[in-house]
């Protein structure tokens, strides 16, 4: 009876392997379908968005060509219209902004990953940091007006009296210009690079760091010749995705930058981005403007997917060069 019962449990035991077996390869197939599909379809979700604000900028491309990129004006009432300026303006703000907010993210980074606060506070700072994130671009406009413009206002007009010679200060402020709009926009992208760059910071071994001052290198040496080399790509890519998310913002440039369309190397001149541009005139907006509008957002894609992949560019081989470190 015994004899008979040991070869019926190990026929049970085989049967139910072999039904978790093929379970398994079930779901393998199906997640791997699926994820196939999802992956395909946000491509075919990209070239579908393309492809739309492309057809509906045709006729502003028939009718500026070219142009269009290089023109200064945008006069509704004559249709003419010009994108240059505004390209300017994108570029320079999310620049200006991501050159304040890079040095700020990486020593914030820094401060919470290298050990200089216990564990409990480095999370609440942590925390602090990230919920920069939540605040709506409206309330960062607003603080914008109310604090930074007039902080920014009177700075402007020292610098313009004294050293108006400059480029950078050859025009007095007048409140909103690109200053106190880069201000802003570099505290709206911190916690992006703040986040990212810890994150990469905490990918050298500990091992390595350990090593090091074993052989008598200080906390300072650690942090520059080894954690900074080893997440220099993912610090990188932080400042990728951060310069994404300033030249789309649109609020609060819309409220600080000026919405002025003009090209001025001063850093407090008024000035206009394309997403702000956008938001101010598309609900307004009738015939060529629309066209133009959706040629100005068929730019705008350009130029986050053509920096998007130069970065990417970047990112290998800065890995490939820190894999042979």
């Amino acid at each position: 009876m015994e004899a008979a019962t040991a070869p019926s449990s190990a026929t049970s035991s085989r049967w139910i392997g072999d039904k978790r077996a093929q379970r398994s390869k079930i779901f393998d197939a199906f997640f791997s379908r699926a994820t196939f599909v999802a992956g395909w379809g946000t491509v075919a979700l990209l070239v579908w968005i393309a492809l739309q604000v492309g057809y509906s900028a045709l006729p502003a491309v028939r009718q500026y060509g070219i142009g269009f990129i290089v023109g200064t004006d945008w006069d509704t009432n004559n249709d003419v219209y010009g994108a240059l300026p505004l390209i300017y303006g994108t570029l320079v703000s999310s620049a200006l902004a991501l050159l304040i907010a890079m040095p700020l993210g990486v020593a914030i980074a820094i401060f919470l990953t290298e050990d200089y606060l216990h564990t409990k506070i480095s999370g609440i700072f942590k925390f602090l940091v990230e919920l920069l994130a939540a605040i709506p671009s409206v309330i960062y406009g607003l603080w914008g007006i109310y604090v930074v413009i007039p902080i920014t206002t009177p700075m402007g007009n020292w610098l313009n009296a004294h050293l108006g010679w400059f480029p950078l200060f050859s025009t007095p402020s007048s409140g909103p210009g690109f200053l106190p709009a880069a201000f802003v926009l570099a505290i709206m992208i911190l916690p992006t690079v703040a986040a990212l760059a810890s994150s990469s910071l905490k990918t050298t071994p500990q091992a390595l760091k350990e090593g090091a001052s074993a052989l008598g290198a200080t906390r300072w040496d650690v942090i520059f010749q080894i954690s900074l080399p080893i997440a220099a790509s993912g610090i990188l890519g932080a400042g990728v995705l951060a310069l994404g998310r300033a030249m789309g913002e649109t609020m609060a440039l819309a409220m600080l930058v000026g919405n002025n369309n003009q090209i001025s190397a001063s850093l407090f001149a008024p000035a206009n981005t394309i997403a702000s541009l956008l938001a101010n005139h598309f609900g307004e907006a009738t015939g060529l403007e629309v066209a133009a509008l959706m040629y100005l957002s068929f730019i705008l894609m350009a130029l986050t997917l053509g920096i998007n992949a130069v970065a990417e560019i970047i990112l290998e081989r800065t890995g490939a060069t820190i894999r042979h470190l």
